[in-house]
């Protein structure tokens, strides 16, 4: 035995346009180049920096583990 169920149409269409609506206003603002997120506007975020003056450090000191890591693996 089954059960019939019969789909409401009205509401399911509105709620599918809303969404599309969203979605597209979303997009929008994503191509238009937007930050869509707003971090740089939030107040933990105010006071850092992109990068330092020691990034370098960090760049010479993963090149030196990947470096390390190639040897070890090939002994």
């Amino acid at each position: 035995m089954g059960i019939i169920v019969s789909k409401n149409n009205d509401e399911n269409s509105r709620l599918n346009q809303r969404i599309t609506a969203d979605l597209r206003e979303r997009a929008n603002k994503t191509a238009l180049g937007e930050d869509p997120d707003l971090v740089e506007d939030s107040d933990y975020a105010k006071d850092l920096k992109k990068t330092g003056k020691y990034t370098w450090i960090w760049i010479v000191l993963i090149v030196l583990a990947i470096i390390s890591l190639v040897v070890i693996a090939l002994i």
